[in-house]
């Protein structure tokens, strides 16, 4: 049986915070060998002190920004930017976040989530074999609205690789390879929320995913740019093709 619960009783963090000893307090259900724990990012980034001045965010953004993929303005004037930050990870507004900070400062995601999500389990599985997945909240192409996301991983297989089984009517499958770290992390959203303080969750019933620490994190999610087919919005790809063509006319 699968069981998520969010954590009740965890503080505001601030810079310098023991989120291990955080999360062990506000456990009152022990934790137990096979449990994954899902923290949201923006405590992470928090107790990494990754909170700078900003008056505005859309500077921080292009500070956070490798690549612009797709740009828009609204009817009322408000840019709206889809790209590929220092992580890897495509999304709107590089993971820059001003919810929930000081007025006058933004949040920036964590340098390398992976590596805190390592420390994470580390320190937890002094009390229990655990797997750690850290999350943030992202849209997705082609469909609206947004849900959580795994962008650090650590003890736990963010792949469940179903190839060469064979499906109920004993058809092989090929290319089914469900990444059950981002459907664990949109799970454990349904009992998060967005603003309940209440930044982390507890997965009970698949310990078959956990397991060493040196398994691929959550950087193996993110497609290699040779096999991404949509490197470009729509209009920016137009664009440059039609550029591209006239210069060749020319």
């Amino acid at each position: 049986m699968l069981q998520v619960w969010a954590l009740d009783g965890i503080r505001e963090i601030t810079p310098g915070d023991d989120l291990v000893g955080v999360i062990l307090d506000a456990s009152v259900d022990p934790l137990q060998d096979g449990d994954i724990v899902v923290v949201t990012s923006k405590i992470v980034s928090k107790a990494e002190g990754r909170i700078i001045q900003a008056d505005d965010r859309e500077d921080a953004i292009t500070r956070e920004t490798v690549r612009l993929v797709a740009s828009r303005t609204s009817p009322t004037g408000h840019v709206t930017r889809i790209v590929e930050n220092p992580l890897g990870i495509v999304s709107a507004a590089a993971g820059v976040d001003a919810s929930n900070t000081p007025e006058g400062t933004v949040l920036l995601l964590p340098v390398d989530p992976d590596a805190s999500a390592r420390r994470l389990a580390e320190g937890l599985r002094a009390v229990a074999r655990v797997g750690v997945i850290i999350t943030d909240t992202l849209g997705r192409a082609w469909r609206e609205g947004q849900t959580d996301h795994a962008i650090g991983a650590a003890g736990i297989h963010v792949f469940e690789d179903l190839r060469g089984t064979t499906d109920a009517e004993g058809r092989p499958l090929v290319v089914t390879l469900p990444c059950v770290a981002d459907e664990i992390a949109a799970a454990t959203d349904l009992v998060k929320g967005k603003a309940s303080r209440r930044p982390v969750a507890i997965v009970r019933g698949r310990g078959d995913l956990v397991g060493d620490l040196d398994l691929p994190g959550a950087r193996s999610i993110v497609r290699d740019p040779a096999r991404d087919m949509f490197r470009q919005g729509a209009d920016e790809a137009y664009s440059d093709g039609f550029a591209a063509g006239r210069a060749a006319r020319d």
